[in-house]
């Protein structure tokens, strides 16, 4: 044996190394074997503003879990790696960076500019990479893709060109959400609704004609009023009907306005009356469009107002509104100030109030992709959500969404391919510049992140080169792992990409997690600063333990909380595993790496333990198949805590300590291949002291990382095992209580007495003897159908048989009665519980034959142990 383990667990000293070690032997790489079948992931690129949070760690776990199993399995497996260049919120970020040190893109210019956010995406592209390896991520860094790259800028821009060639990209103006800070337009799902303190104004509108009075209007944002071109009323509004063809003066302004019926003034809504602004506010454009209105627009691109304000150009449009609402006071005009609370859109990157602002923009046309996407989710090519329920979220994004403005007023990200003759204003769209590029201006404007972000999964696979030997070989993909939160930003928009440009679904699964808050139940924010950094507690508990706690709370669809408990608790079980292979290991001797285990030789235990393993190489694989990770978490403990290391390796020290050589030798192999199998059961989930472990024992190959996953074997199964192993532990169990409950020692030794009910358990607890005296100490052991039990004894009833341990001295029998009438107690709602269930005519009618079988072996057995339980009461109330 090359080296054994350290005496204490030192996640620190295990991880320090091991991630560059698997670099250098390529082990993460494509397997290369044509025959194997393939698997892929592409990893959600991370936006290049800063380091990864415990949303990140959470949900690339569960990818390197997938397909570091599926590495196992033999699948000739890519995780391709890579980062989003991210636009608007790197931009803003570089700004703001400018901002402290005095100065502005503009003071840079668009190319110096460009190449400070190079220099910021480098910086940030090495922390996150750096970050990847402390977690351990399995990802073919050859293939690394940035969604700014030669290779996906080309893809960029033929999806661009082909859409606009297909009429489904086209250059408008509209009302967008606008971005003052960051000076660019937004899509809706860019802009964050919050609660905001406001106000409605009123003031009237007077005749134009001299008539005595006007019409009153109520308004939330009283600087937009430079831009109205009409008051409009609901024809059907008895109130105003006779007023509709007047014309009214916008106070301050002096401007004759008409006043026009349309359906779009709600009587029961404030006045029922409301000043038309179509540049600012799309429900005014839309009412524009049908009264063909003029469209003034009254603010700059930063929020400030422009020429058609007057004596307010210049001015913010906050500080506008409080001296615009001064002036009408002064003038009369303003009627009353109602203050509200009411919804308002702020920009999800800067924060700042968006603005309803008329602009040019580039749009796609979204309907026919929506459909096509919709009518895909009813054929065998559709997306399986895991779980189902998030397909009605991306079905009712589909059926309910709004063209898609996709240009951005920055200078970071895809410039849109599209250049306007600088003589004839004529326009082009293509790939390439125009040959007489001196002649031609390309659009400044650049594309919305999440149009290159929905190419990711075939654009980095080497599309638009349909023969590129990764698309034909991993493309489509098979899982995509991310959170309910972008299902509308990116999910729907790779579907709707994937099916327009490849013809097929861009993934087969797509596996929706929640978001994971902090122990309150708050999401992690850093306004409430409850945030936590992963590497702060790769630092302190080492990654495994990390991703432990991640898997364990990971319930598909469902958020979890983050506790610096349930992470100690992870931790301390890898500290179980190291120190329950520490003791393998040094007892394995000259054991070989390619001995076998011999079913011929196993004794009860060995039976019990191979057949248990079995099962748990079954379950786990079929709940990681079925994305029920956190169930095949808990299966994997209980069988290395619960059964493994509390009682088959307890069990083995009686043949290890013991004279018989050739059973040391086969409980060694027995030992070598059970911890050998648990290490690979666990490697996709703790890949860095399962390494350290198995390269410590005897192995075969060079990394735990390309070992075989493990499979079951029919010679193993042994159902009959398991029961008899099982009456066991349960009379262990029973005998360590009483000795507990009365005080007893394991010092001291018992005699122990067991009543069968079931004669059958006569030679399972008689010839295994040895393991249980291990356990229970016993100085007589006396097993049968017919003993002379004492009433002055402490008693435990199991399943089929009741265990007495004279204890005169020690025993109070009221002590003892009323411990087991309470047993009595819990046992009868028990069987009530079974009993209801099985009488239910639903669940009945429901469940698999074997769910109803096992709850009808349930309430036998909890009805023996009534049995039985009641019997020992009597016996001791007669002893009384």
């Amino acid at each position: 044996m090359k080296e054994e383990l350290a005496p204490k667990f030192d996640p620190q000293a295990v991880e320090a190394g091991r991630y560059d070690k698997w670099l250098e032997q390529g082990v993460f790489k494509p397997s290369g074997d044509k025959k194997a079948k393939p698997y892929s992931i592409v990893i959600p690129p991370p936006n290049v503003t800063g380091k990864l949070h415990l949303g990140h760690a959470w949900d690339t776990t569960l990818q390197d879990m997938l397909i570091r199993q599926k590495r196992m399995q033999g699948f000739d497996t890519l995780w391709l790696p890579g980062m989003d260049h991210a636009g608007i919120a790197t931009q803003a970020k570089v700004e703001a960076k400018l901002r402290k040190e005095g100065i502005t893109r503009y003071d840079l210019g668009r190319e110096k500019f460009v190449e400070k956010v190079w220099e910021w995406k480098d910086e940030f592209a090495a922390t996150i990479k750096q970050q990847w390896g402390k977690m351990g991520l399995s990802l073919d860094y050859s293939r690394e893709r940035f969604t700014l790259d030669d290779g996906l800028s080309k893809a960029v821009r033929k999806v661009f060109v082909d859409l606009y060639n297909k009429d489904l990209i086209y250059r408008g103006e509209y009302i967008v959400n606008w971005d003052p800070q960051a000076r660019t337009a937004l899509s809706d799902i860019e802009v964050i609704h919050e609660d905001d303190k406001g106000a409605f104004y009123h003031m009237t509108y007077k005749f134009a004609d001299g008539t005595p009075g006007g019409i009153e209007i109520a308004t939330t944002r009283p600087e937009t009023m430079f831009g109205d071109t009409a008051v409009a009323v609901n024809p059907s509004d008895e109130r105003y009907k006779d007023m509709i063809g007047k014309n009214v003066i916008v106070p301050i302004v002096g401007r004759e306005i008409p006043i026009i019926g349309d359906i779009h003034a709600d009587p029961e809504f404030g006045t029922g009356a409301v000043k038309i602004t179509p540049a600012h506010d799309p429900n005014d454009f839309q009412v524009g469009n049908r009264h063909n209105l003029e469209r003034i627009n009254c603010m700059n691109d930063d929020g400030t107002m422009n020429e058609n304000a007057g004596k307010y150009q210049g001015q913010d449009r906050f500080e506008c509104r409080e001296n615009l609402v001064n002036d009408l006071k002064a003038s009369g005009d303003l009627l009353k100030i109602v203050p509200i609370v009411h919804s308002v859109g702020h920009s999800e990157r800067t924060g700042v109030q968006v603005e309803a602002r008329l602009s040019t923009q580039w749009f796609v046309k979204m309907k026919p992709l929506a459909e096509a996407s919709i009518k895909n989710q009813e054929g065998d090519n559709k997306v399986n959500f895991v779980p189902e329920r998030f397909e009605h979220t991306f079905l009712n994004w589909m059926n309910n969404i709004h063209d898609w403005v996709i240009s951005r007023q920055l200078w970071w990200g895809h410039r849109i391919p599209a250049w306007y003759n600088k003589t004839t204003g004529e326009m082009y769209v293509g790939m390439e510049a125009p040959k007489d590029a001196e002649n031609w201006e390309q659009d400044p404007d650049v594309l919305d992140t999440w149009f290159s972000s929905a190419l990711w999964p075939f654009s980095t696979m080497g599309w638009p080169d349909t023969d590129a030997p990764d698309y034909k070989r991993y493309y489509p993909t098979d899982t995509l792992v991310t959170g309910y939160d972008i299902i509308p930003f990116w999910v729907a928009r790779m579907i709707f990409q994937g099916l327009e440009f490849t013809g097929q679904r861009p993934f087969k699964n797509t596996l929706i997690h929640g978001l994971i808050r902090d122990e309150q139940g708050r999401k992690m924010s850093k306004s409430l600063g409850n945030g936590i950094d992963p590497m702060d507690v790769i630092e302190k508990y080492g990654a495994d333990a990390l991703r432990w706690f991640l898997v364990n709370g990971s319930t598909p669809g469902q958020d979890t909380r983050f506790s610096w408990k349930a992470i100690g608790a992870s931790w301390n079980f890898i500290n179980k595993i190291w120190n329950m292979s520490r003791f393998v290991l040094m007892n394995l001797e000259d054991t070989k790496a390619d001995a076998q285990p011999d079913p011929s030789t196993f004794d009860l235990s060995d039976q019990w333990i191979f057949a248990r393993l079995n099962e748990t190489i079954e379950s786990v694989t079929a709940k990681f198949d079925k994305f029920e990770f956190g169930e095949a978490e808990r299966d994997l403990y209980n069988f290395i805590w619960n059964e493994l290391a509390d009682w088959y390796i307890e069990m083995a020290k009686e043949v290890l300590y013991g004279e018989d050589e050739a059973a040391k030798a086969a409980k060694r192999i027995n030992l070598r291949y059970v911890l050998d199998q648990v290490l690979r059961l666990l490697h996709p989930i703790m890949p860095f002291v399962t390494e350290k472990i198995w390269l410590t024992m005897p192995h075969i190959g060079e990394s735990i990382v390309v070992a075989s996953y493990p499979v079951t074997h029919k010679e193993f199964e042994n159902a009959d095992a398991i029961k008899q192993m099982q009456a066991l532990i349960e009379l262990i169990r029973a005998v360590r209580g009483i000795r507990t409950d009365v005080n007893a020692p394991m010092a001291n030794e018992i005699d122990i007495q067991v009543k069968l009910q079931d004669a059958d358990l006569k030679p399972i607890f008689e010839n295994n003897f040895e393991f249980i005296n291990r356990f229970v100490h016993a100085k007589e052991f006396e097993v049968g159908t017919d003993l002379d039990t004492p009433a002055l004894a402490a008693s435990a009833v199991i399943n089929g048989a009741t265990i007495y341990v004279p204890l005169a001295e020690l025993i109070d029998l009221d002590e003892e009665i009323a411990k087991l009438t309470k047993a009595e107690k819990k046992l009868d709602q028990e069987i009530a519980r079974f009993e209801k269930k099985l009488g239910n005519q639903g669940f009945l009618a429901q469940a698999p034959a074997e769910v109803i079988d096992e709850q009808k072996a349930k309430l036998a057995d909890a009805q023996a142990k009534l049995a039985g339980t009641q019997d020992r009461i009597k016996e001791l109330q007669a002893a009384k």
